[in-house]
């Protein structure tokens, strides 16, 4: 394949990309869905002209980690806090973090079910089918209400944060004894103190950098710190959503003292530039990720009758607890955010995580897949219905 080659078919992947995006703010179709059956439709194309290709696999983990930061970094920084939605900040916390709980504790047991494998391997391969997707859910909450959309964006962040916690802290203690849970409180404190120091210095950064060239390396250091973390074990998608709340609420603070060394005259300006320059990026990421997992994967065990139903009990689990939950203890639920609960880009970068010895034949790629088109389909169907439901009011 010359460079020119290269060339068209990237460019032509971004093409594609925009115009899913165009189709799915008209249609409620997520464009990640679009794209795994571009990926889909690249792997049966290239099979039958018998290419040789590159093994994606390699660089899927790497891409994924990126997208993951700047989606979350991008949907923190359109949160304006104020004293107001502490009830909504908090309702999110608790709906991601007792739905992820009761989700694993139900998916621990199909798998184990399923497979016979002692409880604690069941536990860790529950767990990446257990967390909403940001990276989906951010963008697909972009037509809901304003609250609606805020409440979408904080329950996916913390619902990323609190599954990358328990999956490390699973992964970490095959045996759970006190000095697991002093370990945890450690981590914790240790990525609140970072996330503090790294939120002051990069805004102190930002305001003392004159070349022309500074979000770059803005976001280059805001991945750094959060690989570094990562390396360590540290929950450290705290730090990016911390970062883009502290950016986009500096200026309501009235300290003096702060105001004087931080508060800039071009603030404002800057962080609209950040904001375009990480949704811009984002997109490029997220299109190249979902593309190469649809790619890297083998339709044809989906033929497999045992692997479909198996991931329909999951679908269902899901959407059920969900559901159940939001009608249960979020008055304001207004239907449609039942249906906002994907699996993608955290599901399979902690699926990729999984040591080798604690990944299980039966819950494979082909079922990982399948559980995020169809969660994927789902939240389709249930924005379609609430587009239909609101025409239909406005209607009468």
């Amino acid at each position: 394949m010359t460079t020119y080659t290269t060339l068209i078919i990237l460019s032509g992947l971004v093409i594609f990309s925009y115009l899913f995006d165009l189709v799915a703010s008209k249609t409620k179709l997520p464009s990640v869905l679009l794209l795994l059956l571009l990926g889909i439709g690249l792997r049966v194309l290239v099979d039958n002209l018998q290419l040789h290709t590159f093994n994606f696999l390699t660089i899927l983990p790497t891409l994924g980690t990126v997208g993951l930061i700047l989606i979350v970094f991008e949907g923190s920084l359109e949160l304006k806090y104020e004293r107001e939605k502490n009830k909504l900040i908090k309702g999110a916390f608790l709906s991601a973090f007792f739905i992820l709980i009761t989700t694993v504790s139900v998916i621990t047991f199909i798998i184990y079910q399923i497979t016979g494998k002692e409880l604690y391997v069941c536990f860790t391969n529950a767990i990446p089918f257990s967390v909403i997707s940001s990276a989906i859910a951010i963008p697909s909450a972009a037509a809901l209400s304003n609250k609606s959309k805020e409440f979408i964006i904080y329950e996916s962040s913390f619902s990323d944060i609190l599954g990358i916690i328990l999956f490390n802290f699973a992964i970490s203690n095959p045996h759970i004894s006190v000095s697991s849970f002093a370990g945890l409180a450690l981590s914790t404190t240790l990525i609140l103190i970072l996330s503090a120091i790294s939120c002051i210095t990069l805004l102190y950064l930002m305001g003392r950098i004159s070349h022309h060239i500074k979000f770059f390396l803005i976001i280059s250091i805001l991945i750094m710190v959060y690989a570094i973390g990562q390396s360590y074990h540290l929950s450290s998608l705290v730090l990016i959503l911390s970062f883009g709340l502290f950016l986009n609420n500096a200026d309501t603070i009235k300290h003096a003292y702060f105001r004087s060394i931080f508060i800039y005259k071009n603030l404002s300006n800057d962080l609209t530039q950040l904001y375009q320059l990480s949704a811009e990026s984002a997109f490029i990421i997220r299109t190249f990720f979902f593309v190469i997992f649809g790619f890297t994967m083998n339709i044809y065990a989906l033929n497999d009758g045992i692997v479909i139903a198996n991931g329909l009990i999951i679908l269902a689990t899901v959407f059920i607890i969900r559901f159940v939950y939001l009608k249960v203890f979020r008055k304001e639920n207004s239907g449609t955010e039942a249906f906002i609960a994907p699996r993608g880009l955290i599901s399979i970068l902690l699926y990729f995580n999984l040591p080798p010895e604690l990944k299980i034949p039966e819950v494979g790629t082909a079922f990982l897949f399948l559980v995020v088109l169809g969660s994927s389909l789902i939240m389709s169907i249930g924005l379609l219905s609430a587009k239909k439901t609101a025409k239909t009011a406005a209607v009468d």
